[in-house]
């Protein structure tokens, strides 16, 4: 387009018309349409089976660390592990539809960790061991290349696991292992016990008093009696979703 029009003007035309329209002509190429081509199959792109069938029943440390929206770091020598890995992660809270908090290839420069550092959760890949011993920068540490990961010693309280966390552990496993099963029917299953989960702290919730979203009524929810463990892990997703009391 640039070399028939000599101009960039035609360029950004067809550029503003694909993001104010989805769509654009071209005398060369036809019409591109932006829905064509859906963002959810870029965000199915990587596989959660995968994940499972290396982490086992600690996937569900990954799934309540996104829950909570924790700090995770994922380190493996080799970048396409890496990078695969972690744009699969945000998959396991299907229901937030959220890729922006995947940073998936970090180093360890200052500019860089200062920035990655200004965000509140994160997925967050390096290729430089050195990063394991950097215990600042995450909740969550995830060493894909021997298969092990580790919660940070001040994030161990909010991610005590308990029943609820067996139990959400064992349907990722058995749905993950399921043959008849696709990647996009297990972040289904994943995603309909997510929901459930809110489902069971919305009774302890009220309308603020500006009467603009729902807060969480801490003693409703003690008076519950709940597992120590579930009472802790909805707390702190009602933290994570700013649900508390200011």
């Amino acid at each position: 387009m640039y070399l028939k029009h000599g101009s960039p003007v035609k360029m950004m035309e067809s550029y503003i018309a694909v993001l104010t329209k989805g769509i654009c002509h071209s005398e060369e190429n036809g019409s591109f349409l932006s829905k064509d081509f859906d963002a959810r199959k870029a965000y199915l792109a990587g596989s959660i089976k995968d994940i499972v069938s290396q982490f086992g029943m600690e996937t569900v440390i990954l799934h309540t660390a996104l829950m909570l929206k924790k700090r995770i770091v994922v380190y493996h020598p080799k970048i396409e592990a890496v990078q695969e890995f972690t744009r699969t992660l945000p998959a396991l809270v299907w229901h937030r539809q959220d890729w922006t908090i995947l940073h998936s290839y970090v180093h360890l420069d200052a500019d860089e960790l200062e920035a990655l550092q200004m965000c509140p959760g994160y997925v967050a890949g390096f290729v430089d061991l050195e990063v394991s011993n950097r215990s600042d920068l995450y909740d969550v540490f995830v060493n894909l290349a021997d298969s092990e990961i580790t919660i940070a010693p001040p994030a161990k309280e909010a991610m005590t696991m308990g029943k609820l966390h067996k139990e959400i552990g064992q349907l990722i496993v058995q749905s993950a292992e399921d043959p008849e099963k696709s990647d996009s029917q297990v972040i289904q299953d994943i995603s309909l016990k997510t929901k459930e989960i809110f489902t069971n702290l919305a009774p302890f919730s009220e309308v603020s008093g500006d009467g603009e979203k729902r807060v969480l009524n801490y003693e409703a929810l003690k008076q519950r009696r709940l597992p120590p463990a579930t009472e802790n892990f909805l707390y702190h997703l009602a933290a994570a979703e700013q649900m508390l009391k200011i």
